[in-house]
């Protein structure tokens, strides 16, 4: 079994307090660390000689993040491939609940599919990679547009009665903002019949290391397979699915 080195883990530990504080002293890093301080100053001598820690001009006992670092984060988020992560996580997620499982995006008023992968079932939700669906008709749509700020979504939202496409279909501006509020509290969103009246699904959002939501996960299947105890299932998966998706993004769950 592979021995991890310490020195390597005290040093990686010293560069992840930088998370949270813009500049730290090597006191304050021995304190939070519980390190010795002849330990510490050696860390932070080696880290400084690379340039992964700098000295802060005029502060000598004071260090702040260096340029080595940035290029390895710009490094990882350049090979961050949304579609190729997403259709990994998918398909783990449909293999779980064995219905269609998409990821989409935000286009304007639509959502766009970038990823789907189907069910086993004979009886199956039609759709596509590519297709394009008013966003407010979808669980997917409804989870990106909760996350839009007023301005955004009132952009968003033309006035006048919305586009629908089934009887149940949500056509009412004033009434979807009250909707989209209830979604972005629960953070999942559900489409019950508003994009095809044969069809289920249970959405939430895939995020990036900012925070931002960039896409979002659903889970789809036919009425006849919809039962409640299905749905909490089915929500609970897709809710870990999105939040897999969104660690491979780089978004970390803990507040920074």
């Amino acid at each position: 079994m592979p021995r991890v080195v310490p020195a390597v883990i005290r040093a990686l530990d010293i560069l992840e307090l930088f998370l949270d504080r813009p500049q730290l002293s090597a006191r304050e890093v021995a304190d939070r660390l519980d390190l010795p301080r002849t330990t510490v100053h050696e860390l932070l001598v080696t880290l400084v000689a690379r340039s992964y820690l700098i000295s802060v001009p005029g502060q000598p006992v004071q260090y702040r993040l260096g340029m080595p670092l940035f290029q390895l984060g710009a490094a990882f988020a350049g090979r961050l491939d949304l579609v190729r992560e997403a259709q990994s996580v998918a398909r783990d997620v449909a293999a779980a609940c064995d219905e269609a499982v998409h990821v989409a995006v935000l286009d304007g008023a639509d959502v766009v599919y970038l990823v789907k992968v189907d069910s086993t079932h004979p009886v199956r939700m039609v759709s596509g990679v590519g297709l394009r669906l008013p966003a407010h008709c979808t669980a997917v749509g409804k989870i990106l547009l909760s996350s839009l700020d007023p301005a955004s979504l009132d952009a968003v939202l033309v006035e006048g009665a919305l586009p629908g496409m089934t009887p149940d279909s949500i056509t009412d501006p004033d009434s979807l903002r009250v909707h989209l509020e209830g979604v972005r509290a629960e953070g999942v969103a559900v489409d019950v019949g508003e994009s095809d009246s044969a069809m289920r699904c249970v959405a939430a959002a895939i995020r990036d290391h900012s925070g931002a939501t960039i896409a979002a996960m659903s889970v789809s299947a036919p009425i006849i397979r919809w039962t409640s105890q299905a749905q909490v299932e089915w929500t609970r998966l897709v809710r870990e699915g999105a939040a897999t998706l969104s660690a491979r993004m780089g978004h970390s769950a803990q507040p920074q």
